[in-house]
């Protein structure tokens, strides 16, 4: 049996058994890699990426994995088109006295990962086809309990009731809460969170999504960005990696009401938007495509809307719309900022009041209407095949604003072809930017002046004009004067490859979590795929280190094996 350290690489080695049936000599590397031959193969398993947990039964360890099918563990981990699949690995140690050895290294380097292992689990039965306590049986409960996660699961029992939940629950007992469901869940968790009292810390709980509902927006915006596909899976395992990014939230304000938005504003047509979002709800039972079904029908009887638009541009989109003038009638718009926010004060001694920008003092511009649509995005998928907002960032403090206003059928349909890929937003009849702060006066549908519309917020109805569908239903706000703010403010759990430097016990890394309001710990965006931070020290790759032209005392014993001390430098 070899000593841990024995080989410039190895953490751990010593022969054991594989799955009952070969002997052969097995390490555990400073890379967090498990190697062993197999014949003339050479076996990998990779830790952070493929192991989800172990037991031990008698003289043996079980390693819980999940693979590709195609490719199995042997080197890379496979095609990503691949389809997933657990398996167990059985290793028995030839000498009895290394378990203890094998267990106590292997529970380090997977504790060094910051895995979540408490977590509370949303479950929406009634959501779109209701398909989540199935999604949750087969693919998100045996994930987490091989990984050794505590399940505490909760099923949703009526509107609003997530919401009612994580607003007045224990939040030390839990590492992250997901939502098994479509976005209705999230954006019921995200209001409960920051319209608690101690929202600024309750909102730092990390927040997961398994895809299980008809749009699904969320989380295939979030596996997308990271490369992979959009499945239950997939986004299991993005939330037992505790990987995390940072999340802009909007906030949705009108006089005393706020509401707190993740995903989109959307009025008008087009598929996805308010018209076709909410009015297709006769045909649910189609699922998503009962969108598509309905925006073809829309197209017939195309619908355009009086309004106002009135927007802060964010940095290289001041050329859009027209300036307000200071002493025009313009000027209600900053007036409307500045009541709102007061009113929200005074209204909500708790809670979550928004961004505590200066609104009245942005260079604001305005669009006036009529329009076919305005589209307001904070991630680029709208649904799993509707890319509306394709340059959306997850955290950059704007959001995407995808407006049409005259649009002939012909040409709307050549759009809506477009949306899978977001190729409609190079459309001459579309205009795309980014905003910081937006107002919306909505108005009457054109030619009909007694018809106003509907306003959709993460496929929620706020507001409802007069004669439109269900206008009879109480609604969150009025069909009237909006104010849309946004700031980072929460964390979703992500895929995070594009940088994987060593893992080791002592580094205990999270990669890609960025705090609340921390966007400060990184100079730029992609310092985060670089960074690795461990209490108020941070390493970087040393190439990044000479890149920035930092001055600062290299670090000689960084926290990391010895095969990857020389690759990391100390920032002071």
């Amino acid at each position: 049996m070899d000593e841990p350290g024995s080989s410039p690489q190895s953490v751990f080695s010593d022969r054991v058994k594989i799955n009952g049936a070969v002997t052969t000599q097995l390490t555990l590397t400073s890379e967090g890699k498990l190697r062993w031959n197999d014949g003339e193969d050479q076996r990998c398993l990779v830790l952070e990426k493929q192991v989800l947990g172990f037991v031990v039964e008698g003289t043996k360890v079980v390693v819980k994995t999940v693979v590709h099918s195609e490719g199995g563990c042997c080197g890379c981990i496979g095609s990503r088109e691949a389809g997933l699949v657990r398996k167990d690995f059985v290793f028995e140690p030839v000498h009895g006295d290394s378990l203890n050895f094998w267990c106590q290294h292997l529970r380090d380097h997977l504790d060094s990962f910051g895995r979540p292992k408490r977590l509370l689990v949303f479950v929406n039965p009634y959501g779109g086809k209701r398909i989540a306590p199935k999604v949750y049986l087969d693919y998100v409960k045996p994930l987490l309990e091989d990984a050794g996660v505590q399940i505490t699961l909760q099923e949703t029992m009526h509107r609003h009731h997530a919401k009612e939940v994580v607003s007045s629950m224990e939040l030390s007992i839990y590492d992250g809460i997901v939502c098994v469901s479509g976005d209705g869940i999230l954006v019921e968790v995200v209001n409960g969170l920051l319209e608690r009292q101690d929202w600024s810390d309750a909102i730092k709980m990390p927040l997961g999504m398994i895809p299980a509902g008809t749009s699904n927006g969320m989380v295939k915006s979030l596996l997308d960005a990271a490369g992979e596909p959009c499945s239950p899976a997939n986004a299991a395992l993005a939330v037992i990696r505790g990987h995390r990014c940072s999340l802009d939230v909007a906030t949705i304000l009108q006089g005393e009401t706020k509401y707190y938005s993740v995903l989109m504003l959307a009025w008008g047509i087009l598929s996805l938007v308010a018209d076709v979002d909410i009015e297709s709800e006769k045909y649910r039972w189609m699922g998503s495509s009962r969108m598509d079904f309905y925006a073809l029908q829309r197209l017939v009887s195309l619908r355009k809307y009086n309004g106002q638009i009135s927007f802060v541009p964010a940095p290289g989109f001041e050329a859009y719309g027209e300036p307000i003038n200071h002493n025009s009638g313009l000027t209600s718009a900053r007036e409307s900022c500045d009541v709102s926010q007061q009113q929200l004060v005074k209204t909500h001694p708790c809670g979550y009041y928004g961004p505590d920008d200066e609104l009245m003092n942005q260079e604001w511009r305005t669009i006036s209407g009529p329009f076919v649509s305005v589209w307001l995005h904070n991630v680029p998928w709208g649904a799993e095949n509707t890319m509306a907002a394709p340059h959306a960032k997850f955290s950059d403090g704007c959001l995407d604003l995808v407006l049409t206003k005259e649009c002939p059928r012909l040409a709307l349909l050549s759009f809506m072809t477009e949306l899978s890929n977001g190729g409609h937003v190079k459309s001459p009849h579309v205009m795309y930017l980014k905003v910081k702060a937006f107002i919306l006066e909505p108005g009457d549908r054109v030619k009909e002046p007694n018809v106003g519309g509907i306003i959709d917020v993460d496929g929620e109805v706020v507001a409802r004009g007069n004669g439109t569908y269900k206008c009879e239903e109480k609604t969150l706000m009025a069909y009237d004067k909006l104010l849309i703010t946004v700031n980072q403010v929460t964390n979703c759990s992500r895929p995070f490859e594009r940088f994987s430097p060593p893992a080791g016990p002592a580094s205990r890394r999270r990669l890609g979590a960025v705090g609340p309001f921390n966007a400060c710990e990184r100079e730029t965006p992609a310092d985060c795929d670089v960074m690795i931070r461990k209490g108020n020290m941070r390493y970087v790759t040393l190439h990044e280190f000479e890149q920035r032209g930092h001055s600062g005392k290299p670090e000689t014993t960084p926290p990391f094996p010895k095969a990857a001390a020389k690759r990391y430098k100390y920032v002071d």
